[in-house]
């Protein structure tokens, strides 16, 4: 008997332990969409390919804000520390022509500025107050790879030959690392196992076009906010 009840308790202990330590750490998936603004034009690189091409050709940064997706897998630890790794995809493809010039038989002269970047990010939150299942307001930081590639493909002018006009397509791409710091507010639904988080999210970089590849700077400024809104699922 003595020994039964030494090993209930045994068992009792061990299953405490492990109901502890799920608590202590929680394991989560999320995903979602939203919107990602490029750096405002006042703020940007001054080497940057979008401020440089403004010169020759009508566009608005603003015209880059678009859609992007999103996904993440986080580890939770008493519910204020969360590492997480995510990644997320956004393309825009913004229109634009020549402001001062037009083709021989009247036409614009048309080209289609496109930016893709792929993000994939380590991410530390810091949730300072509220648990689980309650309102949990949130700041934190990390490091991206910003996975991107840019291209300009359409007509063009040469003024270094009577204005010529002719049509051909520049393409780049490459991989930058940038610091990200964020913000966010996490709400429940009916619980701790489900929630919806809108995140703020700022990234700093910007990528390298290279000297050969025909844009008219070697810089292209990705800086820019993204917000987005997720659901959670905590296991």
């Amino acid at each position: 008997m003595q020994r039964a009840a030494v090993g209930a308790a045994g068992l009792a202990l061990v299953l405490g332990t492990a109901v502890t330590a799920s608590a202590q750490v929680v394991h989560s998936i999320g995903f979602g969409a939203g919107i990602f603004s490029l750096r405002t034009l006042d703020a940007r690189d001054i080497d940057d390919v979008l401020v440089e091409n403004l010169n020759t050709l009508s566009f608005d940064i603003k015209d880059f804000r678009g859609g992007l997706v999103f996904g993440d897998w986080a580890m939770t630890f008493n519910d204020r520390v969360e590492l997480a790794l995510s990644g997320g995809y956004y393309r825009r493809t913004v229109p634009s022509v020549y402001t001062d010039f037009i083709n021989n038989n009247g036409r614009e002269i048309e080209q289609d500025l496109r930016l893709q970047v792929v993000p994939m990010s380590a991410i530390v939150r810091f949730l300072p107050v509220g648990r689980a299942n309650k309102a949990q307001p949130y700041l934190g930081g990390g490091v991206s790879a910003l996975r991107w590639r840019y291209s300009e493909i359409g007509e063009f002018v040469d003024f270094n030959n009577n204005f010529a006009v002719f049509r051909d397509r520049y393409i780049a791409n490459g991989t930058t690392l940038a610091p990200v710091v964020l913000g966010g507010l996490r709400l429940p639904l009916g619980g701790d196992v489900y929630a919806l988080n809108t995140e703020f999210r700022y990234q700093f970089g910007s990528g390298d076009l290279g000297a050969n590849s025909g844009f008219l700077t070697e810089k292209i400024d990705l800086s820019g906010l993204n917000f987005t809104v997720g659901f959670q699922i905590r296991f």
